[in-house]
């Protein structure tokens, strides 16, 4: 009987705001390095990126973390540098607060989710892109939000910044079509992640209730989709946006 061939075996992934455990991107970042990959792990805070690090070499897999603060452009250069050729970028840094109304969100407020939300990833892909390009390969994996497409109210500064990243994945993924480097989006509903359950607080169940489902997804189940874009099972796939959220969008549409 032959094993079956792990599925990233020999690609480095570079996993942005993966630096603490409970989130997308440290699970991400376990998954990815079960199917064989070099995981690239970064995040603002050294001692919780390690964790992730430490947890993933216990269960045999290679990571090594990268200390970078995504708000600061210097940053999201000398990371680019650090991480090398990558075959497989996950834009996963990201943040969603403060909430509110647009009237009330100063030009800061604005500044940071734009920096963070949409600069990084940008600076990222205009330096590793072209590595990929070079090599013939290489998957972009952005992670969106079904807040691009459907008004939250409170929303509005967030909700444009994964608007910008659907965008942006659509040009990329027409730009780079040529050279065999896709590009996606994976937009989540409400994951029950350790920061989005800290925001939601007491009401989580209300969310929960919303769904078709009846329940926040977890981690893992947007793990998966990462992973299906980052394998060889995706080859065709490119350009798409690939919502995973118990069906919640499309009783909203």
């Amino acid at each position: 009987m032959r094993l079956a061939k792990a599925e990233l075996e020999n690609k480095t992934v570079l996993i942005t705001g993966a630096g603490s455990l409970g989130g997308i991107g440290a699970d991400a970042a376990e998954l990815l390095a079960e199917e064989g990959a070099q995981v690239l792990v970064t995040g603002r805070h050294r001692e919780r990126g390690e964790q992730v690090v430490k947890s993933i070499t216990a269960a045999g897999g290679d990571a090594r973390f990268l200390l970078a603060d995504l708000s600061d452009l210097d940053d999201v250069h000398r990371l680019a540098d650090e991480a090398g050729e990558v075959d497989v970028l996950v834009n996963n840094a990201g943040v969603y607060t403060p909430l509110g109304s647009s009237l009330e969100l100063t030009a800061e407020n604005y500044t940071a989710m734009y920096d963070i939300n949409v600069r990084a990833p940008f600076m990222l892909v205009q330096r590793l892109a072209p590595g990929m390009i070079a090599r013939g390969s290489g998957s972009i994996i952005n992670i969106g939000s079904v807040a691009a497409r459907g008004a939250m109210s409170g929303m509005s500064l967030y909700g444009s910044t994964k608007g910008a990243i659907e965008s942006l994945t659509r040009s990329w993924a027409a730009e780079f079509a040529q050279n065999n480097v896709r590009v996606n989006t994976v937009a989540p509903g409400t994951i029950n992640s350790d920061n989005v359950s800290a925001v939601l607080g007491a009401d989580r169940p209300q969310f929960e209730q919303a769904n078709p489902t009846k329940r926040n997804g977890s981690p893992r189940e947007i793990s998966q989709a990462i992973l299906f874009l980052a394998s060889d099972r995706s080859s065709y796939v490119s350009g798409s946006v690939m919502t995973v959220d118990g069906a919640f969008s499309a009783v909203l549409s």
